[in-house]
């Protein structure tokens, strides 16, 4: 049974919290305002942050200027437990991930081991004078909106995703490893290989969303060509413009979005210029599908990146 939201509920849980949230976009999006953001938040605030951005999929905060690293760590504290940099990529804190340029392709973020993370936390250090946003994509309302039939076929499917395959680059024709560099080394420095199901349910709302992004290597049981079609065929309804939101930063600004029912694409279209922008990860739990089945590994240990998060339903949703 998936879980039903009180309409009522969402204003007692936002003024109990000292929030405001106005939406965005109709599938996803909203931007909170009312809060100084900081590891000591209320519990009934950081509840309320939670419960925005499980209906809002991506949430945003303008004029959070004075956070730093530290104190964007700990902020992250207060919305489950922070994992480390990355399953493989590495930084000198152990915690927070710098990101340089943008990564240009659809994904949802390291869904090539068991425990996908949750939500992560974005937050722009140095920013173009043009260009340079963050979109992202409500794999919830890409489900939604599939005929039955289509439902019928993914619900029933399962893909294999791994750190060593990324679908956007081979479509995009760049098979030349060694044209990388260090960071492709570096990245997949140990292997993954993760077998989940193309449709996941939300843990904290019963939801039903979509599991794909630029980690898919193969379909289970389809052929190459197969897979390749019917990847590109739900990746088309998942990114479709009016599942989406762009957002363009400012100094000061943050973001958050649920890691379990999105996709995002970071857009370099800079030039030269720099990006730098750094984010703080939570740990998630392993997906299950529709019929109470989890998702299973087949290479890879990703114990030392995360623990295992165990969800809990939010304030104002209940069991249907």
């Amino acid at each position: 049974m998936t879980t039903a939201l009180r309409p009522t509920t969402a204003a007692e849980v936002y003024a109990a919290g000292g929030i405001t949230v106005t939406k965005v976009g109709e599938h996803i999006g909203a931007v909170i305002e009312g809060v100084r953001l900081s590891g000591d938040l209320s519990a009934q605030t950081a509840d309320a942050i939670r419960y925005a951005l499980a209906t809002n999929k991506v949430i945003f905060f303008r004029g959070q200027q004075h956070l730093d690293d530290a104190e964007q760590y700990a902020f992250a504290g207060t919305l489950g437990s922070q994992t480390t940099t990355h399953p493989t990529l590495t930084s000198e804190d152990n915690r927070t991930l710098v990101i340089e340029g943008a990564a240009n392709s659809w994904h949802t973020d390291v869904t090539f081991i068991d425990r996908i993370p949750k939500a992560s936390i974005l937050r722009p250090v140095q920013i173009p004078a043009y260009g340079g946003a963050t979109t992202w994509a409500s794999t919830t309302a890409a489900y939604e909106q599939l005929p039955p039939a289509l439902k019928a076929l993914v619900e029933n499917l399962r893909a294999v995703h791994s750190n060593e395959y990324d679908y956007a680059e081979v479509a995009a024709g760049n098979r030349d490893r060694a044209a990388l560099g260090g960071r492709f080394a570096e990245f997949t420095r140990t292997v993954f290989e993760t077998e989940h199901p193309v449709v996941r349910v939300h843990p904290e709302t019963g939801e039903r969303s979509l599991l794909l992004g630029h980690f898919v290597k193969e379909f289970v049981g389809l052929k190459p060509s197969e897979t390749t079609a019917l990847f590109q065929l739900l990746q088309a309804r998942i990114t479709k413009l009016e599942n989406t939101v762009r957002w363009n930063w400012a100094p000061g600004d943050l973001a958050i979005w649920d890691n379990r029912n999105t996709q995002h694409y970071g857009i370099a279209d800079f030039g030269n210029q720099v990006r730098n922008i750094h984010r703080v990860t939570l740990a998630g739990d392993v997906p299950v599908d529709v019929h109470g089945n989890s998702s299973r590994i087949r290479v890879g240990d990703a114990s030392h990146f995360s623990v295992v998060d165990e969800p809990r339903r939010l304030p104002g949703f209940e069991s249907a």
